[in-house]
């Protein structure tokens, strides 16, 4: 038995003493450098930069759409209709990054029990895994948006009041998101959040 191991050690199969100590220091220092990061997790980390990415690209594309489609004018029907169209975008994945608020609250309250929870418990770990991603995209959309109204012409109605308001609240919202990274937000995103989503919807319907 004893030989059948020394022989497993000697092919590589089995770790020794030694190598499981050098790959526990190698797990130490890769979590303490993770910690040093702003976004500790690695997986996290790797979906905001990939939804970043995503983001600059839908946004340079929008723009690159809007200055090619209307190289004549911006104050038409038809740019006013596509602007519009990016707005209704980010409705979705915006009621997304919402959920996860919600889930919250129905599981600190209790309010419900048995399977129901157990499945809001799975779905508040789905939301909970792309909150951030898809926040992002959301931004991206709602930043072509505005690029659009900004483009076509700014009017004193409640529309654009609407949403300029919802602009300005939306401003604090991943600033404080960064934060909670860190745990220094002080419910700060949270509320920002809520606010933001109520004036969006009043602004979109």
């Amino acid at each position: 038995m004893g030989t059948a191991v020394l022989e497993m050690e000697a092919t590589g199969t089995v770790p020794n003493a030694s190598s499981k100590i050098i790959l526990g220091v190698k797990r130490m220092k890769e979590k303490q450098l993770n910690k040093k990061k702003w976004i500790p997790n690695k997986k996290e980390r790797d979906l905001v930069w990939t939804a970043l990415g995503m983001a600059f690209l839908i946004v340079f594309l929008g723009s690159w759409y809007y200055h090619h489609a209307f190289p004549q004018s911006f104050n038409t029907r038809t740019f006013k209709g596509v602007f519009k169209e990016f707005g209704s975008y980010a409705r979705l994945p915006l009621l997304f990054v919402f959920s996860h608020y919600v889930l919250t609250v129905i599981l600190r309250k209790k309010i419900v029990k048995n399977l129901v929870r157990t499945i809001t418990i799975k779905l508040l770990k789905l939301t909970r895994q792309w909150h951030v991603p898809v926040a992002i995209l959301s931004l991206a959309l709602v930043t072509l948006h505005v690029i659009g109204v900004f483009l076509y012409g700014f009017r004193l109605d409640f529309s654009y009041v609407s949403g300029l308001i919802a602009l300005i609240v939306l401003i604090p919202v991943p600033i404080s998101g960064l934060f909670r990274y860190r745990k220094l937000d002080k419910k700060w995103h949270w509320t920002t959040g809520l606010i933001f989503t109520l004036l969006f919807l009043i602004h979109s319907f």
